[in-house]
């Protein structure tokens, strides 16, 4: 099924930031699209929730450098 979440991500302070976090999601198996925002602090992602999880899109996201 697909789901769409909009996380709060706190730390990212430019467009670079923005690029990383979606660097990390893309990849990711079953990910549909992401966008983020700096300026409002959230990630947006759409995915296949029988390919992954909230858990893994906030490991992702961590492992970025952000906080979720």
């Amino acid at each position: 099924m697909i789901e769409s979440q909009t996380l709060t991500v706190t730390g990212m302070k430019c467009g670079g930031c923005e690029a990383n976090v979606i660097a990390k999601l893309k990849p990711l198996s079953g990910i549909i699209s992401v966008t983020a925002s700096a300026k409002n602090n959230e990630v947006s992602i759409e995915y296949n929730d029988e390919l992954t999880d909230i858990s893994t899109l906030k490991a992702a996201i961590i492992d970025a450098g952000f906080e979720v």
